[in-house]
């Protein structure tokens, strides 16, 4: 394969001149083409043939222990002024990290192929999607992206005919954390990685193109990049709603994805368009629509089990690339929640025989990367070129107290109050402090591709494009009583809150009733139904009350938080806190 863009051509030859690699190789998406991929990995020992009974077709791949998660400190935006990257982002100026990077990629090659992958996030033929292109030395690179977007020759195609993408160059380097940068470049589409080859840090399509490059080009093209999962509803007539909804990590997004209906609400069926990362536009009726960028989930695997997410283990069984998983002694992957018991004389992540003294068996950031077609609850509208129309946006968050079950913001302009200030508590498993607060706005404050005040503008500026806009909520699954137990059961009866969420969003003949007070809409007395639930009627009310005085302590609170982004931060959402307040006060 060759190119008639000759933009991507000279691209890649001054590339292969910067980076002196052995061979080019253009990859063009097929099913040969992976197989050959992997075996190479299987020759080089680069990825591990799993039990063929149990897991056919599925690998596993090993990184370096240095290299095993997203490098946040090392993940640059590099603009020319400093505050169009904003306090959120490391920045650095972009002839400055240039010639950093230009050198460490110097003869970083040599040796290696080069990988050309034209890619596609999104529907091939949708007017929502937007391509890009990775070059890389990295097979393993190569055959994740083949499964996490819609790689190859009719990827190519579509950028010869816009002529327009987005550039990654990647490569492994010498996996010297002294030498690995994560560089973006908005104004020039460009990313630059090296130094790492784990997903986050080397699948460029992925965090990189769909979220902080795709944030900038979502602003200026006048769309919305999101870091949230997109899930269909349909109700016992038929009839499926969208809801797209933003979580920071360890509160069960795709948990939410993926939900299967209690049996307390039978008819009802969850449908899975996307897992982490949406993309929304306003279409031509004024509602917005949404596509999946993304052609295949990269998940975590701890805590992945029978209980906690039945429809993500059904969606492994084959066809998988599993990496920095333990291996069972007949060579299945196992990770820490698989099993209550772990099996005997396994090996883990870093190919030893387990000692539980030393460590998890699987890393805590161990990955699986799949298919999302082969997902039991993947939407047939999953393709649609046009997107799914969003009835209901959702912010979510971890609090053992303050947050309510669910609220519905009063507008547009007080919904994306709610996003911007999204808070989580952190756990005993995420650091030694528990409890504290941490704001995350819209669950993207590592992924915004620019400066979060001028992000917040730009979602405010969606009330002056429609009238149609979804309506916005917060919910939070983690409210604890006096004891420290879950006041909420979770899981597949979080449905029963997104029925109020759909109802009050005018699915379902609107029924879902409320009541107002100053942080929104909150639900009436038994508007969530909870027949079956062992869920006293005093619980739920203290689920669905405002607590004046937490809730005073949080809005003070906030604007420190608000005030971070200084002049950016538009003054609608310092209005916005002092409405609050003020609500508060007379209540």
């Amino acid at each position: 394969m060759t190119t008639s863009n000759s933009e991507l051509k000279k691209w890649i030859d001054d590339t292969a001149k910067l980076t002196k690699p052995d061979r080019i190789y253009w990859c063009n998406g097929s099913e040969d083409e992976y197989e050959q991929l992997v075996a190479e990995m299987l020759k080089t020992g680069d990825l591990i043939r799993l039990n063929e009974q149990t897991n056919p077709r599925s690998y596993l791949h090993r990184s370096h222990p240095s290299d095993v998660a997203r490098t946040e400190q090392l993940t640059l935006v590099c603009t020319k002024n400093k505050d169009d990257a904003g306090p959120n982002n490391h920045w650095e100026d972009p002839a400055s990290a240039h010639a950093k990077v230009d050198k460490l990629f110097d003869g970083a090659m040599k040796g290696r192929t080069m990988y050309v992958i034209p890619y596609c996030m999104g529907p091939i033929d949708s007017p929502l999607a937007r391509c890009g292109v990775e070059l890389t030395d990295s097979a393993y690179v190569a055959a994740n992206m083949r499964i996490m977007t819609r790689m190859g020759a009719k990827a190519l195609k579509r950028i010869e005919q816009e002529g327009k993408f987005v550039r990654g160059l990647h490569s492994t380097g010498d996996l010297n954390p002294e030498r690995r940068w994560i560089t973006h470049f908005p104004d020039e589409l460009l990313i630059k990685s090296i130094g790492s080859g784990y997903g986050g840090n080397a699948l460029l399509g992925k965090k990189c193109h769909a979220l902080r490059i795709g944030s900038f080009q979502a602003r200026n093209e006048g769309w919305l990049a999101e870091h949230m999962l997109i899930v269909g509803i349909e109700d016992p007539q038929g009839k499926t709603s969208y809801i797209a909804a933003a979580f920071p990590s360890a509160c069960g997004k795709t948990n939410l994805a993926m939900l299967i209906p209690p049996k307390s609400m039978p008819g009802y069926k969850v449908w899975t368009v996307g897992d982490d990362i949406c993309w929304m536009h306003v279409g031509k009726d004024g509602r917005l629509y949404a596509i999946n960028p993304e052609a295949g989930y990269f998940g975590v695997a701890p805590g992945t089990s029978e209980k906690t997410n039945p429809t993500a283990l059904a969606t492994l069984g084959h066809d998988v690339i599993f990496t920095n998983v333990a291996s069972t002694a007949d060579m299945k992957p196992w990770w820490e929640g698989l099993s209550k018991q772990p099996p005997e004389k396994l090996t883990d992540w870093q190919g030893r025989p387990w000692d539980p003294t030393k460590g998890p068996a699987a890393h805590p950031n161990s990955r699986f990367t799949v298919a999302a077609k082969q997902c039991p609850s993947y939407s047939p509208r999953a393709e649609d070129p046009q997107g799914v129309p969003i009835s209901a946006i959702v912010f979510g968050g971890r609090r053992r107290d303050v947050a309510p079950l669910v609220m519905q913001s009063l507008n547009w302009q007080h919904g994306v109050f709610m996003g911007a200030t999204v808070a989580s508590e952190t756990t005993a498993a995420a650091t030694g402090a528990v409890g504290v607060v941490r704001r995350d706005p819209m669950a993207m404050k590592p992924f915004c591709g620019y400066n979060m005040g001028d992000y917040f503008k730009h979602w405010l500026s969606f009330a002056e494009r429609s009238d149609k806009l979804p309506k916005i909520f917060h919910v939070n699954w983690f409210r604890q009583d006096k004891d420290g137990h879950y006041m909420w059961p979770g899981f597949g009866d979080n449905l029963r809150v997104l029925k109020w969420i759909l109802e009050r969003s005018g699915e379902g003949g609107g029924a879902g009733k409320a009541e107002q007070t100053p942080i929104g809409y909150l639900p009436a007395q038994g508007a969530i139904d909870t027949t079956g639930l062992d869920v006293s009627a005093e619980t739920m009310k203290t689920l669905t009350t405002v607590d004046k005085a937490a809730w005073t302590k949080e809005i003070n609170d906030v604007k420190a938080h608000l005030d971070e982004f200084g002049a950016r931060m538009p003054k609608a959402l310092h209005a916005e806190r002092e409405r609050i307040a003020a609500a508060l006060a007379k209540a």
